[in-house]
């Protein structure tokens, strides 16, 4: 089971990234935060590079949706793979695989959110 949460505090600028899983060290490769940029978080079969990509294309001022179609995009394993974005904007964006195992999904939204919003996944 993996888990993980970006968010941005509206009031300081701050973000944060909680992140759990079964592997071994995942806070050294998933987890991706910058306060010029924003944060990214690659879950699954996580693909290390799209913390460093992903900060660079933020950083430029790209949003948030579009990175994640710039990383998935030109990624073969991206069926395999989650991927979490917050721009320095407060956007959100993400991407779950279709070949992701067990219960999986994601939740974008603006400020905090409550149980009538969260998706029920897939499967």
């Amino acid at each position: 089971m993996t888990w993980s949460i970006i968010a941005k505090d509206s009031r300081t600028g701050l973000f944060g990234i909680a992140i759990a899983s079964r592997f071994f060290a995942v806070g050294a490769l998933c987890p991706w935060a910058a306060g010029d940029a924003g944060g990214v978080c690659t879950q699954a079969l996580m693909n290390p590079t799209f913390g460093p990509r992903g900060l660079a294309l933020l950083r430029e001022g790209l949003r948030a949706a579009d990175v994640r179609d710039m990383l998935i995009g030109a990624d073969r394993g991206r069926a395999a793979r989650q991927l979490h974005l917050l721009d320095r904007a407060g956007r959100a964006a993400a991407h779950t695989g279709e070949a992701c195992v067990g219960w999986c999904g994601h939740l974008s939204q603006e400020g905090s959110p409550s149980p009538e919003t969260c998706s029920p996944g897939r499967r």
